[in-house]
């Protein structure tokens, strides 16, 4: 019959990173998976992403018409904010709050530096204004907005050339009423702006904190809006008629104008889908507690995972000017999965600094040139160079055998940029650019327990991202941590994590509120709403209310404190307005994190919120199609790789992933490739292959 869906049914994941751009894409019903990369086209992300998929689509004879959607996971957002490249944009506040961007928490995050650099607000002070208007702490009209001033306001700004307007009044947390007004004012004479309302983007106190993430939107939702209009229509001219879904920060998926509406939630998009993907890979390897450790072509990331789910936040600092330094960045309060991103991916260049050291990063080579061993005009060397020399990479077998690397060009820019320099030979400054990035990643994993209270050797690590594999053993062993997870398809596990992500929305309400004064049909009522909302939303997405998770977190604190706790809260304990078991569900909360609690101080809540979640996609890790290579040959033969702790080179056996069955075992050291990445297994260790076909390294 002419229009019928064909009877099978593909979901595609697409993850657009520094360097390569990612696909994954699963036969609905039949678990079969079909893998893809290809260089990111940074100047135009969405080419790389409909080539690609076009590319995908012609490999496995799939019929467009039978994707039954494609979920997107994008740096754009994040570029934009670090790059400074969004749209000018103005900044419409409560009289008396214009510097509230640079006053900010009146914080230096050295304070022993004279000469301190802050974060530069997005919005210069010629583009803050003021209009008069006043609401209370409990959302009651003090002085009503001055709709004259509202008015002349808004035909000054159409007169200009700003395309973006965030609008944060004090207390709009509590009541929208002015900030509607002003929208409703700027919709009339000003309409070619996008609005951007801090009580729809974040409606939670902290003028500070709402008002930088609600121009953090503003700055960005124009180009947003573009790029997502522009991919939607090249997916309809490929053939694929269903709607674009997208990864928020938090892991969750939601439709195209969810997302267009807030897109600060995405500033962390692609690296939620690969916590998400580390979630599912520890639980297959049998691991609860696990150290997702994320390294592609352009950066590093860590998370710390317990239960099944990745450990999330609702605070984040963006585009630090110093690495390890609250305070250093852009503040947003977005929901958020609680990671640690350094400047440390395959493509980060190496050079020597002043003090005559080696330094990796942050800046990288990204993919254009990419690494000088691409052979695509780079020159400096980066750590794809440095793993290339010492024998972790094959210069044939790289994506499959897709992209040859040029070992001459690898070793050439490491000779003249890092060897020279400091009298070394070629593969001793490889070897110092391997351990310093190493060491850096180490470093960052290890701050990053430490603030979460977490003893980090308690963890397995899970190694995904293409360079992931490459480094994970060492990274493993300077932490102390004596299990490592390597999943199949590692190089490209951010992309099968959005597949594997339920899809999922949040709602946030402000209410403060003594511990005391809590009752049960006060915060039934408020949880209800919030869920209610997320429930409407995840119908409208076209997931069914009935299997439907529901997750409630309350931020509470001492009183008298300026930061919250955030303790999350079963619902039945909330729906009773238990007093005694909320104290004592935040008590263990707080103790987790400080390892005490309080004596004699009453505790407030801040804060509710609520996340719905859809059921998880019944999707696992499966060998790509075309690739499986059971009852064959496994061995790929033998190539020298260095290993400081052996004395050097080391002639070490080579496996192809594809043809390792479950069961196999084998001491290191050794060499397992796929296609998307290599794992590397030291000497004195074990890899054994487990029943979901992961690789287990006992180191």
């Amino acid at each position: 019959m002419a229009g019928a869906m064909p009877a099978t049914e593909y979901v595609i994941g697409v993850d657009v990173g520094g360097t390569f751009t990612d696909f994954v894409g699963c036969k609905l019903g039949h678990g079969a998976i079909f893998n893809g990369k290809v260089l990111t086209t940074p100047d135009d992300p969405s080419e790389a992403v409909l080539s690609g998929l076009a590319r995908m689509l012609s490999a496995h004879g799939i019929d467009p018409a039978a994707v039954r959607y494609v979920i997107h996971g994008t740096t754009l957002v994040a570029n934009a904010l670090i790059e400074r490249k969004g749209v000018k944009t103005a900044l419409i506040t409560s009289k008396g709050f214009r510097d509230v961007l640079e006053i900010g928490r009146e914080y230096r995050y050295d304070t022993y530096d004279l000469f301190i650099d802050m974060p530069r607000p997005l919005v210069p002070r010629n583009l803050r204004f003021e209009v008069d208007e006043r609401m209370d702490r409990e959302g009651r009209v003090v002085r009503p907005l001055d709709l004259h001033a509202a008015e002349r306001l808004a035909r000054e700004l159409a007169a200009s050339d700003v395309r973006a307007v965030a609008v944060a009044f004090l207390h709009a947390y509590r009541s929208a009423v002015h900030e509607r007004e002003m929208q409703d004012i700027l919709a009339r004479f000003a309409p070619r702006l996008t609005v951007s309302l801090s009580s729809e983007v974040v409606p939670q106190i902290g003028e500070y904190e709402r008002s930088s993430t609600t121009v953090a939107n503003a700055y960005v939702k124009p180009i947003f809006e573009t790029y997502v209009g522009r991919l939607s229509e090249g997916l309809r001219r490929l053939g694929i008629g269903r709607d674009l879904y997208l990864v928020l920060s938090d892991g969750g998926t939601v439709d195209r104008k969810t997302a267009a509406a807030h897109p600060v939630r995405l500033v962390h998009s692609g690296p939620a889908g690969g916590a998400q993907a580390a979630a599912l890979y520890g639980r297959l390897g049998g691991a609860d507690r696990v150290l997702a450790f994320d390294m592609g072509g352009t950066t590093a990331k860590a998370c710390l995972i317990e239960e099944g789910r990745p450990n999330r936040t609702t605070e984040v600092e963006i585009a630090r000017l110093a690495r390890f330094k609250p305070g250093s960045g852009i503040p947003l309060r977005v929901p958020i999965v609680n990671m640690i991103e350094i400047g440390a991916g395959g493509g980060s260049i190496a050079r020597v600094n002043s003090l005559g050291l080696v330094q990796v990063g942050p800046d990288s080579s990204g993919a254009k040139p990419g690494p000088a061993c691409y052979a695509l005009g780079g020159v400096e060397p980066t750590v794809t160079d440095a793993d290339l020399v010492l024998g972790y990479l094959d210069a044939g077998s790289f994506l499959g055998g897709e992209m040859a690397l040029d070992v001459a060009a690898a070793r050439r820019a490491l000779h003249d940029r890092v060897a020279a320099p400091l009298g070394l030979s070629v593969e001793e400054a490889a070897l110092g650019v391997f351990q310093t990035v190493n060491e850096g990643m180490a470093q960052a994993a290890a701050i990053h327990a430490l603030e979460q209270g977490k003893r980090i050797v308690d963890f397995a690590l899970v190694a995904i991202g293409g360079a992931g594999p490459v480094h994970a053993w060492a990274l493993a062993r300077a932490l102390g941590i004596g299990r490592l997870i390597s999943p199949l398809g590692a190089g490209v596990a951010s992309a099968f994590g959005f597949l594997a992500a339920p899809t999922a929305f949040e709602a946030t309400r402000t209410r403060l509120t003594p511990l005391a004064a809590v009752e049960a049909s006060g915060t039934r009522s408020l949880v209800d709403e919030l869920a209610g909302h997320g429930l409407a939303l995840l119908e409208r997405s076209g997931e069914s209310r009935a299997p439907a998770r529901i997750d409630v977190f309350a931020a509470m604190r001492y009183v008298g404190q300026g930061y919250e706790v955030e303790t999350p809260l079963p619902r039945e304990l909330v729906e009773s307005g238990d007093q005694d078991g909320l104290a004592r569900r935040f008590e263990a909360a707080y103790r987790l994190l400080f390892g005490r609690t309080e004596v004699g101080f009453p505790v407030e809540i801040v804060s509710w919120r609520v996340i719905v979640s859809g059921p998880v996609p019944a999707i696992v890790p499966a060998i790509p199609e075309g690739l499986a290579l059971v009852g064959k040959p496994a061995g790929k033969g033998v190539r020298a790789v260095y290993f400081a702790e052996a004395g050097g080179f080391v002639d070490t056996p080579v496996f192809n992933r594809y043809a390792l069955e479950p069961g196999f075992s084998a001491e290191g050291p050794l060499v397992v490739e796929e296609r998307e990445s290599t794992l590397v297994v030291p000497p004195q260790s074990r890899l054994s292959i487990d029943a979901s076909r992961n690789a287990i390294v006992a180191l």
